[in-house]
């Protein structure tokens, strides 16, 4: 999220889910100094998950893997302990898999606007349509966290700035389309499902905001909805 210093700007403004699911076992950066023995409450789930042997007992192997994916994932602290945080991770990213190729299912995001960027907060997904013709995604995206939440409701995207800086934070928001105050769709280079979440914007890696930066324009719909988990 960031500031929008360009007071001039006033004119209003398949794929599936193809974020990479496998998890790397190997080591990662910042590794916890220690591995817990501690199993969690969630270890059955979170060893189905990363397809270790579902036995509820935490092990050496089952504490790494778990800890390399809290490490990508950025989750702390990463000591290998199936938690709720760990485990409400990988459940969101199994109900995100679900959706496949039908995003908008339930209908709730407009069919009539023609070309829109719709947000599902609740699955922490967004994709482009074209009255009911997919376009583009769905893909995971990062928004905001409690406190900061990503508004919801119709939009337009009113400015652009492929090179944007915040001012508000100090840092870099590629591929900017802002669509409500200083909230727009932009890169980052983290994990979609780093916690907590943004400070509203709709973060994207940068292959899926390249691609939004491509398909939208000023003046296109943006419809969000639902509500993130933990908000």
């Amino acid at each position: 999220m960031g500031d929008i210093r360009r007071r001039g700007a006033v004119v209003l403004g398949l794929t599936g889910l193809i974020a990479p699911l496998t998890l790397a076992v190997g080591a990662g950066p910042a590794q916890a100094a220690s591995c817990t023995t501690q199993a969690g409450p969630y270890q059955k789930q979170v060893e189905k998950f990363l397809g270790r042997p579902v036995d509820g007992k935490q092990s050496t192997t089952d504490c790494k893997a778990i800890r390399a994916f809290q490490t990508k994932h950025g989750i702390t602290p990463n000591i290998g302990y199936a938690g709720p945080v760990t485990w409400g991770v990988m459940d969101l990213m199994n109900k995100q898999k679900a959706v496949g190729n039908k995003p908008n299912k339930a209908g709730k995001c407009p069919t009539n606007k023609g070309r829109i960027a719709c947000v599902n907060l609740t699955l922490q997904i967004s994709w482009i349509q074209d009255g009911s013709k997919l376009v583009y995604g769905p893909v995971p995206v990062r928004t905001g966290r409690n406190g900061y939440e990503t508004r919801t409701g119709l939009k337009k995207i009113y400015w652009r700035h492929i090179d944007h800086v915040s001012s508000i934070y100090n840092v870099p928001m590629p591929y900017s389309q802002f669509f409500d105050g200083g909230q727009a769709f932009h890169s980052v280079g983290l994990s979609m499902w780093n916690p907590p979440g943004s400070h509203g914007c709709v973060n994207m890696t940068t292959t899926t905001a390249k691609k939004y930066w491509s398909l939208l324009k000023n003046g296109d719909d943006v419809f969000v909805y639902g509500r993130k988990p933990g908000t």
